[in-house]
């Protein structure tokens, strides 16, 4: 077993995403801790494989961005899920902590 404390990946970059790789170690799947200052925008992606993600919101407010400018609104506790395949971002209003899962890893 492991216990993660994100209290201890509160930390942002000026005008940037700030990364935390929290599991990468896994054959099953990836765990990322990313933390947006206000503003910042994690541009819409996708990967050429099979598999899924979630994107959760654990602090702040913002959007989960997606295919043809498409915007949903973002808060603390909500949880996106997606296909690795599908064209996935985040844009944040506020300062904005995430946590996205992706499995199989990358």
């Amino acid at each position: 077993m492991k216990v993660i404390k994100l209290s201890e990946t509160n930390e942002f970059t000026p005008g940037k995403m700030k990364r935390f790789f929290l599991v990468e170690d896994s054959e099953f799947f990836k765990i990322i801790n990313f933390n947006l200052e206000a503003g910042v925008t994690f541009p819409v992606h996708s990967h050429d494989l099979d598999g899924e993600l979630s994107i959760q919101v654990i602090e702040g407010n913002g959007w989960f961005l997606g295919e043809n400018d498409a915007e949903i609104p973002a808060g603390t506790g909500d949880i996106l899920i997606s296909e690795i395949r599908e064209p996935h971002g985040v844009r944040a209003k506020t300062n904005m902590r995430i946590v996205v899962t992706i499995a199989p890893p990358i």
